[in-house]
């Protein structure tokens, strides 16, 4: 399963930065990274995980794609609600790491939940002052959330 959880982040990475290395964006292959985006998400959306680890990475992995992916096939604002059940489930369990700032960040960014952002400055201001790549790339993501002039209306 790990091997499809790294394929789908990939793809999802790659139609969320689209177009930002200022390459043109071309409508059909827009058109392909969403379909093969949410098709993906749809088929490990009911796949169970080994351990809380492996089930953190699946939810944001999920998050990410169905948060990316334009389309919706009537049932996604119930996909992504489960995926932050099965998250709340899992973050108590998790070390302070990469993985649950990223895990906290993804669920903040659907819910806009003030404990869940506090949460992950902790674990962001334990980093400083050097940051790896991944995490400045977590850092740079809350960031986006935190800037979104639309955030204040979900809380």
């Amino acid at each position: 399963m790990k091997s499809q959880i790294d394929a789908l982040r990939q793809l999802t990475h790659e139609l969320l930065y689209l177009g930002m290395d200022g390459e043109p964006i071309y409508a059909d292959r827009f058109h392909q990274l969403n379909s093969e985006v949410y098709s993906q998400a749809e088929a490990l959306y009911g796949e169970k995980t080994g351990n809380d680890e492996e089930e953190a990475t699946l939810c944001i992995t999920l998050l990410k794609a169905y948060s990316a992916t334009i389309y919706n096939h009537g049932d996604k604002d119930e996909k992504i609600q489960e995926l932050l059940n099965r998250s709340w489930e899992v973050l108590g369990k998790l070390p302070d790491s990469l993985l649950k700032c990223q895990l906290l960040v993804g669920c903040y960014g659907e819910t806009f939940d003030k404990e869940l952002v506090e949460e992950a400055h902790r674990i962001i201001d334990s980093w400083m002052p050097s940051l790896t790549s991944e995490q400045q790339e977590i850092v740079d993501e809350l960031k986006g959330i935190e800037d979104n002039p639309y955030a204040e209306f979900r809380e």
